[in-house]
Formats: C-alpha cells, sequence, structure tokens
C-alpha cells in the first residue's frame, strides 16, 4: 500500500494517509491571541482543510485526542466541539490535560479519519 505525506517538514508531516486511513498531526491556531473559543473553531476549520484535501470530512473521523493546558476551558472548547461534529458521527475522543509547546496555544488536537 501507498504512504501519502501531505506537507511535509523537516519534523514532520502535517498529514499521512495509508490503508484507507487519514492520519492528522496536531493541529493548533494559527492566531494564538485568541481565546479557547476562537482559537478551538481555527484548529477545527484547519482539520476541515486538510479532510477535504484527502477527500474525507469530519463525519469520517474516527479518533481524536484533544490536549488542553488548562482543564478550565474543557466546557468551553466543548461548546465549539460540539456544534462542529456531526450527530450520530462523533469519533471515539480523548481530552488530557498537558504542557504545549508554546504556552500561547490553548489547544492541539490530533485526529486519524477513514477516507470516504
Amino acid at each position: 500500500m501507498t504512504i501519502q505525506r501531505h506537507h511535509v517538514a523537516h519534523r514532520l508531516s502535517e498529514m499521512v494517509v495509508h490503508g484507507g486511513t487519514i492520519y492528522l498531526a496536531g493541529q493548533v491556531a494559527a492566531d494564538m491571541t485568541r481565546d479557547i473559543i476562537g482559537q478551538t473553531e481555527q484548529v477545527l476549520a484547519a482539520i476541515d482543510r486538510l479532510l477535504a484535501e484527502a477527500g474525507s470530512d469530519k463525519s469520517r473521523l474516527l479518533f481524536a485526542q484533544i490536549v488542553l493546558p488548562d482543564m478550565g476551558d474543557f466546557a468551553a472548547m466543548n461548546s465549539v466541539w460540539e456544534r462542529w461534529v456531526v450527530p450520530g458521527h462523533t469519533p471515539a475522543r480523548a481530552t488530557i490535560e498537558a504542557r504545549l509547546a508554546n504556552p500561547a496555544y490553548k489547544v492541539e488536537i490530533i485526529a486519524v479519519a477513514a477516507v470516504a
């Protein structure tokens, strides 16, 4: 099976497609000055763009891992997440609290999806 790497950089590929599965690197907000709501919206929009590039969409999500540096943001992040996910097609999900690479990041999401 072919492995397709997209947006390849020195340290990572933004997306890898293999065997009918799409693996996304951790997505963070482009504008780190935004609050948890704004950063979550940006991250989910990035996931939408990458999945579309691979010929898929959020209804095909299999798994998401959400990393928050402050679990106090859990409810606000979920308010955006719940508007974004497709009812009846919610992925398996884990949310953890951990320090992120840049203290200005309020959320990072790693996702795995099926190719459409």
